[in-house]
C-alpha cells in the first residue's frame, strides 16, 4: 500500500488564507509554560520504520493536528452544525459534547445546530429541524449511549444539502460516522467547492469495526472490545459447564477481524477466531470441524469466536442485497456454524452441548469507557481546530500516537484490515493455538 502512495496524497484542502488571529491564547514559545499553537507547517512521517530492501518513504508526510495561531474564520460570525451517521457507537454524544464545547466555549461561535437523523436532516423533505444546542443540553449526554441527535444509514443529494447549510448560514459541518459517511461528507464539501461556497467540512471518524485507514484506533473500539471481552468469558463459562461444552460467539466486524481478535487477546480465553481477512476450510483433515473435533476430545470444551463477515465463501451463492448505506448484507455465519458444528459431531456420534452468543448491539450501544472518551474529546476538540482554520474535506486521524489532517478522498479510497502476517494476528493464533490457516 505504501508503494500506491504519492505525497499528494496528503495534501489537505484549504479554503483559502488564514487572516483572523485564534481567540485562543496560546503561545508559540517553547518552555513558557503556556500550551501551545501548532505551526502551519507541522508534518508527520507516514512511515517510521523500515527494513533492508525497503526503504523509508521521507516524501510521504502527513498534515499534523491542533490549534493554529491564524484561523479562517471570524469566530462571532460563524454557525456550526454536527450530524451523526449509520451505525450507533459508544463515544457519539462524548463527540457532539466536545465539539459543542469547544466552539462555544473557546472559540465563541455563537450559534452550533445539532442536526438529527442523519444526513436525512440535512434534507428538508425528509428531516426534522435542527436543534439548538445548548450548555444545558449537552451537560450530561456524555454518560448515555448511542447518540442525542439520533442517525440514519444512506446518502442524500449532496446539492440539497449545501443548499441547506446555505439558506440556515452553516459554515462549519462536523460529521461523525464511518466510511460510508465520509464519502457523503466528501460529496458534500466537493460540492461546496463547486460553488466556491466557504464551507469547512470536517470528518471525525467513528466505527467500532476499526477499519478505517490512516486512523490507528477509531473511538468506540475499546468500549466494544470491553462488551465483546464480557460476551466470550460468558461463552467459556457456559462451555465450561457441561460436558463437551461449545461456546461460539458472533461479533461485528464486516470486513475486518479487529473486534474478533482484539476481544480473545483481551480475554484469553477462546480456542478459535475467524476472521473475514484469513480464509479458513470447514472440512477435511485441515479444516475447523477437524481442530475442533481434536479440542473437544482433549480438553471436553472449547469456545470460538466469530467475526460476522467471516466465512462468507462457505455459503452457497453471495447475498445480492445491500443495506441502505450500500454494504452487501451478510449471510448469517454464526447460524451456519451452530448448525454445521452440531450436524459434524451427531454424525461422529459425539454429544456435544453448543451455547450461541450474538451481542452485536450490546456492544455498540453502551456509554464510551475512559480510553474512548479521552479519545473522543481528542478527535472532536482537533476537529474544531481544523474547521476554524479553514481546513475542509478532510478527517481526523491518528497515526504514531498523532493526531494528524486526512484528506478524506484518501481515506475512503482504500480499507485497513488485519493482516494475517501481522504480529497482531500472530498473538492470536499463539493465544489461541488454532491452526494457521492460509
Amino acid at each position: 500500500m505504501d508503494a500506491e502512495l504519492k505525497p499528494e496524497d496528503f495534501i489537505v484542502p484549504s479554503l483559502g488564507p488564514a487572516t483572523f488571529r485564534s481567540p485562543l491564547g496560546l503561545s508559540t514559545i517553547e518552555g513558557d509554560g503556556l500550551g501551545d499553537f501548532v505551526p502551519h507547517g507541522a508534518r508527520v512521517l507516514y512511515q517510521i520504520e523500515t527494513e533492508p530492501g525497503r526503504p523509508l518513504r521521507t516524501d510521504l508526510m502527513m498534515e499534523k493536528a491542533g490549534p493554529r495561531e491564524m484561523i479562517f474564520f471570524e469566530p462571532s460570525q460563524c454557525k456550526a452544525a454536527i450530524v451523526t451517521c449509520g451505525g450507533l457507537c459508544p463515544g457519539l454524544n462524548n463527540v457532539i459534547r466536545s465539539i459543542f464545547l469547544q466552539l462555544h466555549h473557546r472559540y465563541g461561535v455563537p450559534t452550533v445546530l445539532g442536526i438529527r437523523y442523519g444526513y436525512q436532516g440535512l434534507n428538508p423533505a425528509k428531516g426534522p429541524p435542527p436543534l439548538f444546542l445548548m450548555p444545558e443540553y449537552v451537560e450530561r449526554i456524555h454518560n448515555q449511549g448511542g447518540t442525542v441527535l439520533r442517525s440514519s444509514r444512506g446518502p442524500e443529494d449532496p446539492a440539497v444539502i449545501v443548499d441547506y447549510l446555505q439558506s440556515k448560514g452553516v459554515n462549519l459541518l462536523f460529521c461523525v460516522g464511518g466510511d460510508g459517511t465520509q464519502r457523503g461528507t466528501h460529496a458534500i464539501a466537493m460540492e461546496a467547492q463547486r460553488r466556491g461556497a466557504a464551507i469547512a467540512v470536517v470528518g471525525i471518524p467513528k466505527t467500532i469495526d476499526n477499519d478505517l485507514p490512516f486512523v490507528w484506533r477509531s473511538f468506540g473500539y475499546g468500549t466494544a472490545l470491553e462488551k465483546a471481552r464480557e460476551a466470550i468469558n460468558c461463552a467459556h463459562t457456559e462451555a465450561r459447564g457441561a460436558l463437551n461444552g461449545i461456546g461460539l460467539v458472533q461479533l461485528m466486524g464486516r470486513n475486518a477481524g479487529f473486534i474478533a481478535a482484539g476481544a480473545a487477546l483481551a480475554s484469553q480465553e477462546a480456542n478459535f477466531v475467524l476472521i473475514p481477512e484469513v480464509r479458513f476450510p470447514l472440512e477435511g483433515p485441515n479444516g475447523f470441524l477437524d481442530a475442533l473435533r481434536k479440542r473437544i476430545e482433549t480438553r471436553q470444551h472449547a469456545v470460538i469466536v466469530v467475526a460476522e463477515g467471516a466465512g462468507q465463501h462457505l455459503f452457497a451463492s453471495e447475498s445480492s442485497e445491500c443495506d441502505a448505506s450500500g454494504n452487501r448484507k451478510l449471510q448469517d455465519i454464526g447460524v451456519l456454524l451452530r448448525d454445521k458444528i452440531s450436524h459434524y459431531f451427531k454424525s461422529a456420534g459425539i454429544a456435544i452441548n453448543v451455547k450461541y452468543i450474538d451481542p452485536s448491539y450490546i456492544i455498540r450501544s453502551v456509554p464510551a469507557n475512559s480510553d474512548d472518551a479521552l479519545l473522543c474529546d481528542a478527535m472532536a476538540r482537533h476537529a474544531v481546530h481544523a474547521a476554524m482554520a479553514g481546513k475542509t474535506d478532510m478527517l481526523i486521524g491518528m497515526e504514531h500516537g498523532q493526531f494528524l489532517h486526512i484528506p478524506i478522498s484518501t481515506a475512503v479510497s482504500r480499507k485497513k484490515h488485519l493482516l494475517p502476517e501481522s504480529e497482531f494476528w500472530l498473538r492470536v493464533i499463539e493465544s489461541t493455538g488454532q491452526p494457521a490457516w492460509a
